[in-house]
């Protein structure tokens, strides 16, 4: 990951994304409008993504809503990011897969990933923020990272999930959850919950944000998905800087 920290234009320019992944132009473009609409013009970041790897998730894989993600997240990292790689986390009971999606090699990654990958278990948070966190300091980033968390439910171990998320509020991290699935589902108040989790009660600053995808992820376009991914990334940078955790 090599981030670049001094502020300007775009990561990597439209030319070079038209040159190393034509297909990701418009998702580019479309990112762009966001970052501009939310004050981000310039603004360094190192991107993740994290995938929910649970059993229930087999038909979000099937119908390419995990690989449209994967995209997306990627048009909007080329802004933040000079390398043109997203780092991605897989994770469902354990830690499946720590790997990337580049600009270069985007089309079909995921179903290469996951074919390598065993049976789809549960649900289990932490240990996928755990390889997150670990992957950021070994990566001796000195800009701010914005993790994009998916997810179809709320975790086995509630409790730790919510320790760690607290305990990477001192950190450089904010973590943006995505929900797939039904709405009105009450897999997702956990979620809600972190969203909520009082500050400084319980964490330095508010770290956290939560938007659901719906049923069918792949409907929302491009422009109100990247809107809802930076939305509350402004007002954690503003409150990370004046408590002296992003510098």
């Amino acid at each position: 990951m090599a981030v670049v920290t001094s502020p300007g234009g775009p990561a990597i320019s439209l030319s070079k994304v038209a040159e190393r992944a034509p297909a990701l132009v418009s998702l580019y473009k479309s990112a762009a409008k966001s970052l501009s609409e939310h004050g981000l013009d310039g603004q360094r970041a190192a991107v993740y993504l994290v995938i929910d790897y649970s059993g229930s998730m087999k038909d979000y894989y099937r119908d390419g809503s995990v690989q449209a993600l994967a995209d997306r997240v990627l048009g909007l990292a080329a802004h933040f990011d000079d390398d043109g790689s997203v780092p991605v986390v897989f994770f469902s009971t354990d830690v499946d897969a720590v790997t990337d999606i580049a600009l270069d090699n985007h089309g079909g990654r995921v179903a290469e990933i996951v074919a390598g990958l065993g049976h789809m278990g549960k649900t289990s948070y932490h240990l996928a923020m755990d390889a997150v966190i670990d992957h950021y300091i070994d990566s001796g980033s000195t800009a701010p990272a914005l993790v994009v968390f998916q997810t179809d439910g709320g975790p086995i171990n509630k409790l730790a999930a919510e320790k760690y998320l607290c305990k990477a509020s001192r950190l450089p991290m904010f973590w943006q959850f995505v929900g797939f699935g039904n709405k009105s589902s009450s897999q997702f108040n956990f979620l809600r919950k972190l969203d909520e989790l009082a500050v400084p009660a319980k964490r330095s600053v508010d770290n956290a944000g939560f938007f659901h995808a719906g049923l069918d992820p792949r409907q929302i376009s491009d422009v109100e998905l990247y809107d809802r991914l930076v939305a509350e990334f402004p007002a954690w940078l503003a409150a990370a800087r004046a408590r002296g955790i992003v510098r």
